[in-house]
């Protein structure tokens, strides 16, 4: 399974990914953001905080996303 080695949090909820395969990729976090515990991610100061955790993406407050979401539903940059 691919992890995430690091993040950097963009505009309009994207998250900018590194996989340690290598991979670069663009995950949108927007359409999470109406469902559960991710509702508090509209909060852009929390958005931002972002960082990487035993391979995949967290936020504080003990929130992350499975890093095979995070493979499988974003997109290849260059």
């Amino acid at each position: 399974m691919e992890s995430v080695i690091q993040v950097l949090p963009k505009d309009n909820y994207k998250l900018e990914l590194w996989f340690d395969t290598g991979e670069h990729r663009l995950f949108d976090m927007s359409p999470y953001l109406n469902k559960g515990v991710f509702i508090k991610l509209k909060d852009r100061a929390l958005f931002d905080q972002a960082y990487v955790g035993l391979g995949t993406v967290c936020w504080p407050g003990d929130l992350d996303v499975a890093p095979e979401t995070l493979y499988d539903r974003s997109i290849a940059l260059g």
